[in-house]
């Protein structure tokens, strides 16, 4: 039992006193003993809520379901729990249940952009496709709180072919984000149909995986699943973390297996009052994302969803932050800064203003340390004017793949599919008497022989 870290050993053996290391780790195991009301919630922490509290939390739950891995519970500093950010973001908060009159179930009216059941249409050539209502963590601050949890809801193969078969039918569908709940906690098997159906879409150009696992469930990524998703590149995976104290030995882990397997990682943080409202916090967390081969992609301003008022900041507290970011870190470190916008408007950025003012030939800009500069406009330039005719236009338009079927040069005499043997000038006067024309012709170009 010396394997375990203290607080997961005083979790382990109050949940099953026989519990071993391979027990923990293992991702059904953890689903199995997820913490799922307050009394459990107590007793594995080792705190005690005072009693009215504790009856306002469980009144929240009824509404708002609790569910929390063992996992991500021993990551709670129990001798300072009501600050802890893992704390806020995994146990019920009595203001839930205070549901503003600017609140919505659906912010995003992604139901209302669903052409068909578990397809969100939104922009052009993408397509949000909902596989699973099921999360091994319920987030508090959850945009689809009216989604997870919800067993009645959960989309069946008949479902999901539907989605499918829809995306088949829009060609200019080029890009799919699969999300739930969360993807990962959908079987290997399952997972390999569903990606083999989607990469057998010609038009069909890149998948994309929402998922809060490595996160809150690291163990889920696990040899075999990355061995289903490397089948299927390209395939991109984004996650959830949301403070550094979420960055664990296990979750690295997990993200390295992600990584070492060719898959792209990014990282859509949620701005939320208490637990990320800070600069120093940001810039701690977005450093060892990129330490993790993680790239900051997303800093959400907090959704519009019920009862989610607690969480939210000013924007102008997320333009604080990306202020304290531009500069004074990589600009890969940088995530957008955006608002979902309400209604279904779609993701909006908000950063801070870096240009200062403009004219015809000039425009005034600051740098992040309140430098105010000049860049000088082109004296002439003349624009393409693009009436949407591109037979006649004078820009290069033939937009496919450079061909380099061909081995050219060098490679030719490297190459076992070409037969040449030898590359000779034309300008050589041997070759230029074998053409009857003297001394060559003198460009100096290669002839292939």
């Amino acid at each position: 039992m010396a394997i375990f870290n203290e607080k997961q050993q005083r979790i382990a053996e109050r949940i099953d006193s026989s519990v071993v290391l391979a027990n923990w780790k293992d991702w059904r195991w953890q689903l199995k003993h997820a913490i799922r009301d307050i009394d459990t919630m107590e007793r594995l922490l080792g705190i005690e809520i005072e009693a009215e509290q504790k009856k306002q939390l469980e009144t929240t739950v009824q509404k708002f379901p609790l569910s929390v891995t063992p996992y991500y519970l021993s990551l709670i500093d129990k001798n300072d729990y009501l600050n802890d950010p893992v704390y806020k973001q995994s146990v019920p908060n009595s203001a839930e249940l205070e549901v503003q009159p600017y609140e919505m179930s659906d912010p995003l009216a992604e139901d209302k952009d669903s052409p068909v059941p578990n397809i969100t249409h939104r922009y052009p050539d993408r397509v949000l496709f909902h596989v699973s209502n099921m999360c091994s963590m319920y987030c508090r601050h959850c945009t689809r709180k009216r989604k997870v949890g919800d067993v009645d809801r959960i989309p069946n193969k008949k479902e999901i072919s539907k989605g499918i078969d829809y995306i088949k039918q829009t060609p200019q569908v080029r890009d799919v984000l699969l999300s739930g709940g969360d993807p990962f906690l959908l079987s290997d098997s399952y997972l390999d149909w569903l990606l083999s159906e989607l990469q057998s879409i010609k038009h069909l150009e890149v998948i994309r995986i929402g998922s809060r696992v490595p996160v809150v469930l690291p163990y889920r990524i696990t040899d075999n699943l990355v061995s289903v998703l490397k089948k299927y590149h390209p395939i991109w995976v984004n996650t959830h973390f949301n403070h550094p104290r979420e960055i664990t030995a296990s979750s690295r882990q997990a993200l390295a297996r992600l990584a070492d397997a060719g898959i792209p990682l990014g990282n859509q943080s949620v701005l939320l009052a208490g637990v990320n409202d800070c600069p120093r916090i940001m810039k701690s967390l977005v450093h060892k994302l990129v330490q993790n081969r993680v790239r900051p992609y997303y800093l959400y301003q907090c959704d519009l969803s019920e009862g989610l008022s607690h969480f939210r900041t000013p924007v102008g507290k997320g333009i604080e932050i990306i202020e304290s970011l531009i500069g004074h870190t990589s600009g890969f470190s940088v995530p957008t800064y955006v608002i979902d916008a309400p209604g279904g408007g779609g993701k909006i950025p908000v950063m801070p203003n870096y240009l200062i003012s403009w004219s015809t030939n000039k425009v005034v800009l600051r740098n992040y340390e309140g430098v105010i500069t000049t860049y000088k406009e082109p004296d002439s330039y003349e624009q393409v004017f693009c009436d949407r005719n591109c037979r006649d236009c004078q820009l290069h338009l033939k937009l496919e793949d450079a061909g380099e079927e061909k081995a050219v040069g060098i490679a030719q005499l490297l190459s076992d599919d070409e037969e040449i043997i030898s590359l000779i000038p034309d300008s050589n006067e041997r070759l230029g008497r074998r053409n009857g024309d003297g001394n060559g012709n003198g460009n100096g170009k290669y002839n292939d022989s």
